[in-house]
C-alpha cells in the first residue's frame, strides 16, 4: 500500500488530488541521442495534489532539487519580452522606493543576471543569488556580482552575517521551484532591512485553473501558488503583504509586496482585491480546486484529433519553443517526433539536442524557416505574440501558427 504523502508546509496528508499528469521526464532536462540510447531520458511521476489543511497545490517532491538545478538551461536574457519586463520592474522600484548608490538590490535565482543589470546600469549595488554555476557565470561575466548557492533560512542568515542586508530583494518565478518553502520564505527575512521590501512573481494558480494552464506543472515546480497560500507562508516567517499587482506575465501573474511584519508599511488596496477574488474561485476552501483533471483531458483528445486530422491530411507540423511547458504538453499528451517534425528554440545551449521524452530535435528559428513547415504549435502560449511577430517568412509562405492551451486555436 502506497503510504499517503505529507504537505510539504504544513505536514497535514495530502488525500486530495489536484491532477495525475502520468510520468514525464524532467521538463528542463534536454538530452542527446546518446543519452537516449544510454537510457539517460528518465521519467518520474508528475502529480499534483491539494493540502486540504493549508491549501498549498504541490507536486510529488520525487527528484530532488540539486539534480534539476545545479546545471540549468534557461537563460532568460533569450526573451526579449522578459528582458524588457526586467526593465519596467528596475525602473517602477527604482522610483517607488527611492533606491540609490546606497542602497542594496538582492535577487534570488537571478539566472543570468537580466533584472540585475539595469540597478547596475544606475549605479545601485546589487547581488545576485544563483544556484546554477553555469548560468552564474554568465550574470558574472556581465558584471553582476553572484553568489552560488541555494537559498534558504541558512545560506540567507550567513549572507546577513556578512554584510549583505537588502533595501530591496526580488524573487522571480521561484518561490515554486523550491521544496522547503517555509525554509526558503525565512532567507528572506534573513537579509531583509528592518524596512526593506521584498517582491514575488509567481503564476497565479487562479488563472492556471481557470485557464487550464496544466502545462506549467513539471517537477521543477513544486508548488503552485495563490495569495491566500502565500500571506500564510510568509506569515509563518514573519513577513506580512503589504500590496499585490497582477501581471499578465507567464499567463496571470502576482506580484507580491512583502515587509517586516512590524515595518511601517501601509496595506494597499490590491491585497483586498485579489483575495476577494480567489474567495470568489473557491480557492479558500478545499473543494475550490476539485474538477480540473477532466478539462485537462479535454485539451489532450482535442490536441491529439488535430495532430490525426493534420497527418492525414498530409501536413508537416513543427513546433516552436523548447520550453518546459511545452515538455510537459508534449508528455501529457504522447507526442514524439513522429508527430512533430522539429522544434525551434532561440538558446543556442538547446540547439542541437532532443526535447525530454518525445525526443523532437531541436533547431534554430533559421532552420525552421527553411524547413517551411505548412502549420507551426507555438508551444510557450504566453509569448505567442511575440513568436509570431518573428517567423513572418513563414506567414509570408502560407504557414499557420496554432497554440494548444486553454484551447486549440489559430495564432
Amino acid at each position: 500500500m502506497t503510504a499517503v504523502p505529507a504537505c510539504r508546509f504544513c505536514g497535514a496528508p495530502l488525500t486530495r488530488t489536484f491532477v495525475d499528469l502520468g510520468k514525464t521526464p524532467l521538463a528542463n532536462s534536454y538530452v542527446t541521442a546518446e543519452d537516449v540510447a544510454a537510457g539517460r531520458d528518465k521519467s518520474y511521476p508528475l502529480h499534483a495534489r491539494v493540502c486540504d489543511s493549508c491549501l498549498l497545490v504541490q507536486v510529488d517532491e520525487v527528484v530532488p532539487a540539486e539534480d534539476i538545478f545545479s546545471d540549468y538551461a534557461y537563460f532568460s536574457s533569450y526573451s526579449p519580452g522578459w528582458i524588457e519586463h526586467a526593465k519596467r520592474y528596475a525602473e517602477a522600484m527604482i522610483a517607488r522606493f527611492g533606491l540609490g548608490p546606497q542602497s542594496l538590490v538582492v535577487e534570488v535565482a537571478s539566472n543570468d543576471g537580466y533584472l540585475l543589470r539595469h540597478f547596475v546600469e544606475r549605479g545601485i549595488p546589487v547581488l545576485g543569488v544563483e544556484p546554477a554555476a553555469n548560468v552564474a557565470e554568465v550574470a558574472r561575466a556581465a558584471g553582476v556580482p553572484t553568489e552560488v548557492v541555494f537559498f534558504h533560512r541558512d545560506s540567507g542568515r550567513d549572507l546577513a552575517a556578512r554584510g549583505f542586508k537588502a533595501d530591496l530583494m526580488a524573487a522571480n518565478n521561484v518561490f515554486a521551484h523550491v521544496p522547503d518553502i517555509k525554509g526558503f520564505a525565512a532567507g528572506f527575512a534573513e537579509v531583509l532591512k528592518p524596512e526593506g521590501v521584498v517582491t514575488f512573481e509567481f503564476p497565479h494558480l487562479l488563472n492556471l485553473i481557470e485557464q487550464v494552464q496544466f502545462d506549467t506543472i513539471y517537477h521543477e515546480h513544486y508548488s503552485y501558488l495563490s495569495l491566500v497560500v502565500v500571506e500564510r507562508v510568509l506569515g509563518s516567517v514573519g513577513l506580512r503583504v503589504f500590496d499585490v499587482e497582477e501581471l499578465p506575465t507567464h499567463g496571470g501573474s502576482l506580484r507580491v509586496f512583502a515587509c517586516h511584519a512590524g515595518a511601517g508599511r501601509a496595506q494597499e488596496a490590491g491585497v483586498a482585491h485579489v483575495r476577494a477574488r480567489e474567495a470568489a474561485a473557491g480557492l479558500d476552501r478545499p473543494e475550490g480546486y476539485d474538477g480540473f483533471a477532466p478539462k485537462v483531458a479535454a485539451v489532450k483528445a482535442g490536441f491529439l484529433a488535430y495532430l490525426r486530422e493534420a497527418k492525414a491530411a498530409g501536413k508537416r507540423i513543427a513546433a516552436y519553443g523548447a520550453a518546459a511547458k511545452g515538455n510537459t504538453f508534449l508528455n501529457y499528451c504522447g507526442v514524439t517526433a513522429d508527430d512533430i517534425l522539429m522544434v525551434a528554440d532561440r538558446s543556442p545551449a538547446k540547439q542541437g539536442r532532443l526535447l525530454p521524452g518525445s525526443h523532437i530535435p531541436i533547431v534554430s528559428p533559421e532552420a525552421l524557416i527553411a524547413a517551411a513547415p505548412d502549420e507551426v504549435v507555438i508551444l510557450p502560449w504566453n509569448l505567442a505574440a511575440e513568436i509570431a511577430g518573428s517567423l513572418a517568412p513563414l506567414k509570408a509562405r502560407g504557414c499557420r501558427f496554432r497554440v494548444a492551451v486553454p484551447v486549440l486555436r489559430e495564432v
